[in-house]
């Protein structure tokens, strides 16, 4: 079984923003007409043979890309294939706890926030109102580590200091890093062995870009229960984001918990 621990299913306004210029110009990819049937991120998913997917909203200062109550809605349309990951508006903190209250209780399994969409780092002030509430309701913190692709600053995305000071402020807050945080991947790798809540994701990366010393974290007694399989589709697809884990050399442990194990546990699925 795999679960991907971050992904999108877009909506036309999150394809169209601006921000993401850059990655069509990676990636070649269009913008298509019109809104994206459920079934197309399903039959995507089933391509790569990928049973579950953690799909993200996105509030961003440009506004609402993704709302809660749409990734609520194809949660319920795909219950066995689908758990949502909430998002809010950082400007608003009590604002914001509030809604992430309201979707843990409709079964969201975790809050995504991305510092550099908000240009501040994860130690500003209005984070901790959220790290609080992520912890009393016993869900994880997802967030982006490493450079960014949208042009928007990266230094928001060091994992020393930064994920470094949140862990130490918030033992009990599970922090999951996705992105792997190149070109700090080691800064990421040192901060996930010292905190035993802070784990990493591969999202934005390929199997075969994934940096060496990651994967040779991956390998060991430790990193084998911190790292977990990510997409960021739709800018990466799971297709192509798992071609060449055969070659990775994994023992079938390992293997297992990279793609499914891991996320189960962090995710309380």
């Amino acid at each position: 079984m795999t679960i991907d621990a971050w992904a999108q299913h877009p909506t036309a306004r999150f394809l169209a923003q601006d921000m993401f210029a850059s990655l069509r110009k990676w990636t070649g990819d269009a913008i298509p007409a019109g809104e994206i049937p459920l079934s197309a991120t399903l039959a995507v998913m089933d391509a790569a043979g990928v049973d579950r997917a953690l799909i993200s909203a996105w509030s961003a200062p440009e506004g609402v890309l993704i709302s809660n109550d749409e990734v609520a809605k194809w949660v319920a349309e795909a219950p066995d294939r689908f758990s949502g990951i909430a998002s809010v508006d950082l400007r608003k903190p009590m604002e914001s706890v509030r809604e992430l209250r309201r979707c843990a209780e409709q079964g969201f399994v975790g809050l995504r926030v991305l510092p550099w969409l908000w240009e501040v780092p994860p130690t500003d002030a209005r984070f901790y109102p959220l790290y609080a509430a992520c912890v009393d309701l016993g869900i994880p913190f997802c967030t982006q580590v490493g450079h960014t692709g949208p042009l928007r600053s990266s230094e928001p995305g060091r994992p020393i200091p930064y994920i470094d000071r949140v862990a130490l402020d918030f033992p009990e807050l599970t922090i999951v890093c996705g992105h792997i945080g190149y070109p700090w991947t080691e800064e990421m790798i040192a901060v996930a062995r010292k905190h035993e809540n802070v784990v990493i994701d591969t999202s934005a990366y390929t199997t075969k870009r994934l940096p060496p010393e990651l994967v040779s974290y991956l390998k060991t007694r430790s990193g084998r229960r911190k790292v977990l399989f990510g997409t960021n589709y739709p800018m990466i697809f799971p297709q192509h984001a798992l071609a060449g884990l055969d070659e990775l050399g994994l023992d079938d442990g390992t293997r297992a918990l990279y793609l499914e194990g891991n996320a189960r546990r962090v995710f309380g699925l």
